[in-house]
């Protein structure tokens, strides 16, 4: 028997050796390059969804009608807020997360409400009827409608999507759907990339809605190809830890909506539920003040989002400091502590310092410097900051405080929730005053503390 030939994939970036190297030569990534079977040539389209590989017809741009996106809501508010306000006709959303912690909840909850208004199909590729059956009944879900079928060959997914004409597909998972026309093995990088481009090619010619579900590494990435998150419309991200009771639904990347958009949920007996007040989680209920804990306010999408900045500065015993920073940019912390000691005369050197944003959100802007200097500074003094302060402002390293986008919202939703102090960036100070609001406008990172230590000494 001849030996079956092989080459290498990266699985980042999708490129193709034929000998294995440590290193990819096409994107320079380490450790990438996985061994995959040379497929024969043949014609990837049979069957009944052969007639889909039709040419599509040359048209001018400016002919074409440029009309607003139609949208329909699943009936879950907090992702309907993440999708960009709902699912859209042809369009492809993956979604990723850890084991567990409510990818195929979330779907089937969305499956039962839109069973009411469109025709939907769940191909589970991991879980038999009977399992899937006994989450819904234990969800209290009305499958009335919701049609179901186990099957991994992509071949008979297809013809099933040709014959029943569904609305909104679910596929769960992409990595356990395998093509004929490959021999690899299901989750290899060929198939994944090979099940992927076909399904969303029939999406869109089909207009149908489909939903994938992908798994993660160990690292926290969605597994196979890098050109997965490229193929489709929206890639959604589930976060939080997977023993608590809340969960986070970020969306990296939607071509019909804004990114990085936030749902918050809450685990439940029947199923996951949106939260309503999502900056409550984000908040610690301290019966009296502490030191080193400073609220600010962080955009998420076009959620404004109070989070509490806690830090923690004890003496150090060892020859290097520690720097830790949990929910925050660990080298970020290096930069600050850096910028507070030349800019504001605070010296950290011999403390160890360690940052936490308080219910395991995630904070990637650098709105939220400012907040994490005045959190250092508290807690090396001991001395709390005022209950009702709430900040935000870039830091930069020449000490100045640079303006965070969309201020006027985050003030606002600030002054809601009965917060009283705001100290942000000069450029953020509003035109017209916010009821209930006194403002700090403050320019350099020296003045911010100076204006907090005239604070306590008013206290």
């Amino acid at each position: 028997m001849a030996k079956a030939k092989t080459n290498y994939t990266c699985t980042e970036c999708g490129g193709i050796v034929n000998k294995w190297a440590g290193q990819c030569p096409s994107c320079g990534q380490w450790n990438t390059l996985v061994e995959t079977l040379i497929e024969a040539a043949g014609n990837r389209f049979s069957g009944k969804h052969q007639s889909l590989a039709q040419t599509a017809p040359v048209l001018n741009l400016s002919d074409i009608e440029a009309s607003d996106v139609p949208r329909f809501g699943t009936g879950i508010e907090e992702f309907d807020r993440v999708l960009g306000g709902g699912l859209v006709p042809g369009g492809v959303v993956l979604i990723g997360g850890d084991p567990g912690i409510g990818k195929s909840t979330l779907l089937l909850q969305a499956l039962s409400n839109l069973t009411k208004t469109k025709k939907v199909l769940y191909v589970s590729g991991e879980e038999s009827g009977a399992q899937i059956a006994l989450r819904a009944n234990r969800l209290v879900l009305d499958t009335h409608g919701l049609a179901l079928q186990a099957e991994i060959q992509l071949e008979k997914i297809l013809n099933t999507l040709a014959d029943h004409k569904p609305e909104v597909v679910v596929i769960d998972s992409i990595q356990t759907i395998y093509s004929d026309a490959l021999s690899s093995a299901p989750g290899s990088v060929a198939q994944v990339r090979e099940c992927a481009a076909q399904l969303t090619r029939v999406a869109k010619t089909m207009n149908i809605t489909m939903i994938l579900v992908g798994h993660v590494t160990k690292e926290g990435a969605l597994a196979g190809p890098r050109v997965l998150e490229h193929i489709v419309d929206t890639v959604l991200y589930f976060e939080g830890d997977t023993h608590s009771s809340f969960r986070l639904v970020r969306a990296i990347k939607n071509r019909f909506g804004a990114v990085n958009e936030l749902g918050v949920f809450a685990m439940t007996e029947r199923g996951l539920k949106g939260v309503s007040n999502p900056s409550a989680l984000f908040l610690s209920q301290h019966e009296s003040q502490v030191a080193g804990s400073c609220v600010m306010v962080t955009q998420e999408g076009t959620r404004p989002l109070l989070v509490e900045i806690q830090a923690l500065v004890d003496s150090s015993f060892a020859p290097n400091a520690k720097r830790l920073s949990v929910g925050l940019e660990q080298n970020r912390l290096a930069m600050l502590l850096a910028v507070l000691h030349r800019h504001a005369g605070v010296a950290a050197f011999d403390q160890d310092v360690f940052i936490n944003a308080v219910g395991g959100v995630k904070i990637a802007e650098p709105a939220a410097d400012l907040a994490v200097l005045l959190a250092i500074n508290s807690s090396m003094r001991n001395k709390p900051l005022p209950r009702s302060l709430v900040v935000f402002g870039e830091v930069g390293l020449a000490g100045e405080i640079r303006p965070a986008p969309r201020g006027q919202e985050r003030l606002k939703e600030a002054a809601k929730l009965g917060f009283t102090i705001a100290m942000i960036p000069k450029a953020n100070a509003p035109k017209q005053k916010i009821e209930g609001l006194t403002i700090i406008a403050v320019d350099r990172i020296d003045e911010a503390m100076s204006r907090i230590r005239d604070i306590d000494d008013a206290g």
